[in-house]
């Protein structure tokens, strides 16, 4: 339980305090395109999960993060990469599961569903 607040306090952390550390190109993407109003906290937990951490999302979540767009998403990713709390990272890993979990959530969706 206090991982999940730990979680729920990043991300947090993640929609509200990054702008003042992002690039302006990722601020720009991020505000033009509102960004941070298109997914639900549940599914932005998830996702965080996912690409900083070890877990899973699911479908929902997967449907909410494509409908989110590449674009907001990489920037997302980027302005979190930004942000002194996560310097610890590994900038090319995190990009290279980022981009892993995106094409992984395209193949969910695009492929059929079984019949009942």
């Amino acid at each position: 339980m206090a991982s999940l607040n730990v979680y729920s306090a990043l991300v947090v952390l993640f929609l509200t305090c990054g702008a003042t550390l992002a690039t302006k190109e990722n601020d720009q993407i991020i505000i033009e395109t509102n960004c941070e109003t298109k997914m639900g906290l549940p599914c932005v937990l998830e996702a965080f999960t996912s690409i900083f951490e070890t877990g899973s999302i699911s479908n929902k979540c997967c449907d909410e993060l494509v409908g989110l767009g590449k674009f907001c998403h990489s920037a997302l990713v980027k302005r979190t990469l930004e942000n002194p709390l996560f310097e610890d990272l590994t900038p090319a890993t995190i990009i290279a599961k980022s981009i892993q979990t995106w094409n992984n959530f395209l193949a969910l969706i695009d492929s059929p569903s079984p019949s009942a």
